[in-house]
C-alpha cells in the first residue's frame, strides 16, 4: 500500500509541475484532464502527508522519552505519543478507503426515474413525496434539478417522473437509492383508519455522455404529438411533445416539458442514452456476480430497500438494518445520515473483500 502511496505522491508533484508550465491552458482538453487528476489525488496526498507527519511525531516522541528524565515532560511526551498512535490507526483506515477502486461514474450527474408501484393513487402520492425528498436533498447540496418528463394522476400524485440532478459527485451520493421504496400509513381517503402499504420504484442512472455510450440514431423512431397538461400557450396547440422509441430494445420515452420540440427531443435522447448505459452496466455487474454480492445494492429495481412507516415515525433501510425515527426530516431531504451509513457499509464490505484476497 505504501509503495503505491509513494508513487501517487510522485505523480501528484508531476501534475502540479505540468499545471505550472507556461501555456498549459492553451490545450484545454489536457488542462482539464490535469485539473481532474489533481482534484482526485489531492485528498489521498493530504491524508498520506498527515500520516507521515504522525509517524515522525511517534518516532520523535519515542526517542525523546528514552532521553528525558523530567517526569512532567515524560507525561507530556507519552500523551503526544498516544495521540499520534491513535491518529495513525485512523489515517491507515482512511488511506485504505481512499485507495479502493473508484466507480468511474461517481462524479457524474444522475437521471432519476420514480414510478408508482402497488397501491393505486396512494402509491402515486408517495412517488410525488419521494420526488420532493430528492429535490430538497439536492437543494441542501446546492445541486441543480431539471424536470425531464412527468405523468401525474390528477390529485397531486405522480404515476411516473423523470428528472436530472446536476452536481459534483451526485451519482456517488445517490447510487444506493435504486430499488423499491415502501410506505406504510393511513391514507386520507381511508375512513376505517387502516394502515395501507404502497410502493414506488426508484432508478438512479449516471448521465451518459456520447463518449460513454454511442447511440445509433438509425435505431430510433421519433413521433411528435400535442402536449397535454395544465396551462401554457403551447398545450394542445403545437406538436411540441416528442415520443422516442428505441427499436432494438422497445424502450419508449415521452418528453413534453419544454415548449420546443427540439429541446424535448434532446431530453428524450439524454434519458434513452442513460437507460441504455445503465443496462450495459447491469450486464457487466451480472457478469461479476461475486463483486456485486459484496456491495450494497446499487441498481436492482426489484429489491425492497427501504420502508417509511408513518404510524411509528420511522425509516428503515433493510440492506444495512438501519432504523431512524426521523421520518419527517428525511422526507424533507435530510438524507445525509442514511447515505453516509450506506457508503460506510459499502466501503467496509469492499475492504473486507480485499483482506480476504
Amino acid at each position: 500500500m505504501f509503495d503505491k502511496l509513494e508513487d501517487l505522491l510522485i505523480r501528484f508533484e508531476e501534475v502540479l509541475s505540468e499545471l505550472g508550465e507556461p501555456g498549459v491552458t492553451d490545450n484545454q482538453q489536457r488542462f482539464q484532464k490535469l485539473m481532474k487528476e489533481q482534484s482526485e489525488l489531492q485528498p489521498i496526498v493530504d491524508t498520506y502527508k498527515e500520516y507521515k507527519d504522525c509517524r515522525q511525531t511517534e518516532e520523535d516522541s519515542l526517542t525523546m522519552l528514552e532521553e528525558e528524565k523530567d517526569e512532567e515532560m515524560r507525561e507530556m511526551l507519552k500523551e503526544e505519543l498516544s495521540d499520534a498512535k491513535k491518529r495513525i490507526g485512523e489515517l491507515e483506515r482512511e488511506l485504505k478507503i481512499l485507495l479502493l477502486p473508484k466507480d468511474p461514474n461517481d462524479s457524474k450527474n444522475v437521471i432519476v426515474e420514480i414510478r408508482a408501484g402497488a397501491g393505486g393513487d396512494e402509491a402515486a402520492l408517495f412517488a410525488a413525496e419521494v420526488y420532493r425528498m430528492y429535490v430538497k436533498y439536492a437543494e441542501t447540496r446546492r445541486w441543480k434539478t431539471e424536470m425531464l418528463s412527468l405523468n401525474e394522476n390528477g390529485i397531486g400524485g405522480f404515476k411516473e417522473v423523470t428528472f436530472m440532478i446536476q452536481g459534483a459527485g451526485a451519482y456517488s451520493r445517490l447510487k444506493y437509492e435504486s430499488g423499491v421504496h415502501r410506505v406504510q400509513r393511513v391514507p386520507e381517503t381511508e375512513s376505517g383508519g387502516r394502515i395501507h402499504t404502497s410502493t414506488c420504484t426508484v432508478a438512479i442512472m449516471p448521465e451518459a455522455e456520447e463518449i460513454d455510450f454511442q447511440l445509433d440514431l438509425n435505431d430510433c423512431k421519433f413521433d411528435v404529438f400535442r402536449a397535454s397538461g395544465n396551462g401554457g400557450q403551447c398545450v394542445n396547440t403545437t406538436d411540441s411533445a416528442v415520443r422516442l422509441t428505441h427499436i432494438p430494445t422497445g424502450i419508449v420515452i415521452s418528453c413534453q416539458d419544454e415548449k420546443s420540440q427540439l429541446k424535448n427531443k434532446d431530453k428524450a435522447l439524454k434519458v434513452l442514452r442513460s437507460r441504455l448505459y445503465e443496462m450495459e452496466l447491469a450486464k457487466q455487474h451480472d457478469e461479476e456476480a461475486e463483486a456485486r454480492r459484496s456491495q450494497i445494492g446499487t441498481g436492482d429495481r426489484s429489491e425492497k430497500i427501504r420502508t417509511y412507516n408513518f404510524p411509528q415515525g420511522r425509516v428503515t433501510d433493510h440492506r444495512i438494518k438501519l432504523t431512524l425515527h426521523r421520518l419527517d426530516a428525511i422526507l424533507n431531504g435530510d438524507l445525509e445520515e442514511v447515505i453516509d451509513s450506506l457508503t460506510a457499509a459499502d466501503q467496509a464490505a469492499k475492504l473486507s473483500k480485499l483482506q480476504e484476497v
